[in-house]
């Protein structure tokens, strides 16, 4: 773990309004791109040989970007700042407490446009903070259409877990909303139960991406669609204890693990109290639909180790 963190590091840099977007790289990015445009339901906005900026029906410009890699990898995870004071305030904060900045405060580089600043967290993922993306207008969600309407949550190994909730915390200001024992922990930024997640690992990895379903109905047609294209889901579905939100997940063409959920868990800051949820299957699944995932999903949320960002720069030609 970097060293920023071993004084007080004093207030959070930024207050996260929201998950923004994820970015994935894969080794084949037209095949991934068909699958999250047609069976998983998301529409493309932008798209050309060197990625892929696709929306749900959310006011978002995107929820995911796909890119290219040699092996899955994370590209970067964006969070919503409110204005571009505070990414600036954010970078100097940052740059304080030597958290490794690699695009200082200014326009991003981005089919979304937008102001911003990226910076690497202490296990090498790239984060970005921003405001003033291009706006899209929410589409109606009041049909049976199922399309996700936002990125819930990204879930992602750690090989620390209590380093990696330190700096998410400390510096970032999330909230951590529920424990799975001392194997995973739930956070926040706003009111949705978790926003992001930490399995402790072997190594550093994606272990999966969740996107919002607008109702459990929706979430049922998005799965019956899936199994009518011949994709049947791995696990689920099922209704989580931690979080409270219904859950079915799938593996992409790349390997990468996604899910469906819906009906998140609201938090009330006032009266929320953080629980240890056992590891048991009707905790794991209240429902008990689901039984338990299988060997293949487990291997595919282990993921493929991932150096970092920094990493991938320096044996970039």
């Amino acid at each position: 773990m970097s060293s920023q963190l071993t004084t007080n590091p004093g207030p959070p840099v930024a207050r996260l309004r929201s998950l923004r977007s994820v970015s994935l790289l894969v080794p084949d990015l037209k095949q991934a791109a068909d699958f999250y445009t047609g069976s998983w339901g998301l529409t493309a906005v932008d798209q050309g040989d060197d990625g892929a900026w696709l929306r749900g029906t959310g006011e978002e410009h995107h929820i995911l970007h796909l890119g290219y890699n040699e092996e899955n990898a994370l590209g970067r995870i964006v969070f919503a700042l409110a204005t571009r004071r505070e990414v600036e305030d954010a970078a100097r904060a940052l740059e304080a407490l030597s958290v490794p900045i690699v695009h200082e405060p200014g326009p991003l580089d981005d089919a979304a446009g937008g102001y911003g600043v990226q910076f690497v967290d202490p296990e090498g993922r790239l984060i970005e903070l921003a405001v003033d993306r291009y706006a899209v207008k929410a589409e109606d969600t009041k049909g049976r259409a199922a399309i996700p309407n936002k990125l819930a949550h990204v879930v992602l190994n750690t090989v620390d877990i209590d380093a990696a909730c330190s700096f998410y915390t400390k510096v970032l200001g999330m909230r951590i909303s529920d424990w799975s024992e001392h194997q995973m922990a739930f956070l926040r930024c706003n009111a949705d139960h978790h926003v992001i997640a930490f399995h402790q690992a072997p190594w550093a990895s994606v272990n999966h991406v969740a996107y919002e379903m607008p109702t459990v109905d929706h979430f049922m047609r998005g799965i019956g669609r899936l199994k009518q294209s011949g994709i049947p889901p791995e696990w689920g579905p099922g209704r989580h204890g931690p979080g409270d939100n219904t859950f079915s997940y799938f593996t992409d063409p790349a390997g990468v693990v996604c899910e469906y959920t819906s009906e998140v868990a609201q938090i009330d800051e006032d009266s929320w109290l953080c629980r240890v949820w056992a590891r048991t299957p009707e905790l794991s699944d209240q429902w008990g639909t689901a039984g338990p995932p299988t060997e293949k999903i487990r291997r595919h949320m282990a993921g493929i180790p991932d150096p970092g960002h920094l990493s991938r720069l320096a044996t970039t030609p």
